[in-house]
């Protein structure tokens, strides 16, 4: 506190413990670390079983390779859509929007099929945007996977990305799949974390449309909040 004159007459401090906070963040980032761990273990193991299963049929040999590749991607996607503090956040460095894109759809076989097209304007990114954004592309795909146009051995999906002024627009419409009466009456943890991550961690929108001919999903972000600043 100052007088008129400016000289400091007063000062005023305060202590916070933040001990338990502290030791709160810790505990939290080496469960996420563990768990992150056993769930690469997991795909390890799968892949030692498909390895061993493909020894004892050289017939399968290939189809076992297919198979080995597209495991070795999920667990490259794991990395990007599970959450991530300080300490485990990978290298700070910028891929586009695209790249990261087909990272994450390159597992699925309609990827490799042609059945999941990705176009429009592509833009860098960085570890601040991946991830909420490889989460929400991550679920889109498995839910198209098991009860979408990804279902379906005709059904397909158009990823169209297009900067719209201060903005990122990205459309995910499916077609070609079960034809939709109704919108689900719930939602999964799936869903709801994606979401949580576009509005909470990104600043945007997000918005379903449950069309007869399949799911649309519209995202808007601000470019601003693709990557960090200074980045």
């Amino acid at each position: 506190m100052r007088d008129e004159d400016g000289k400091i007459v007063r000062w005023i401090g305060t202590c916070t413990d933040i001990d338990d906070t502290k030791r709160q963040h810790e505990q939290i980032e080496i469960l996420s670390r563990e768990l992150s761990h056993r769930i690469k273990n997991i795909f390890a193991v799968i892949v030692s079983l498909v390895s061993l299963s493909a020894r004892q049929s050289p017939e399968h040999k290939s189809f076992a390779a297919k198979i080995r590749q597209r495991i070795a991607a999920l667990a490259r996607a794991h990395e990007f859509v599970r959450p991530h503090s300080e300490v485990s956040r990978p290298e700070k460095r910028a891929v586009t929007l695209h790249a990261l894109m087909s990272e994450i759809l390159s597992p699925y076989p309609a990827h490799e099929e042609g059945r999941i097209a990705v176009s429009g304007d592509d833009t860098d990114v960085d570890d601040r945007s991946a991830t909420p954004l490889a989460l929400l592309i991550h679920e889109l795909a498995t839910n198209a996977t098991k009860y979408g146009s990804l279902s379906s051995n005709e059904g397909r999906v158009d990823l169209a990305t297009r900067i719209a002024g201060d903005e990122l627009v990205l459309r995910w419409s499916e077609t070609g799949g079960p034809a939709i009466r109704k919108p689900p009456e719930g939602t999964g943890f799936g869903t709801v974390l994606s979401e949580l991550s576009i509005v909470g961690q990104l600043g945007g929108h997000l918005a379903r449309e449950w069309l007869s001919d399949g799911l649309a999903v519209t995202i808007r972000v601000p470019r601003e909040n693709l990557r960090r600043r200074g980045s």
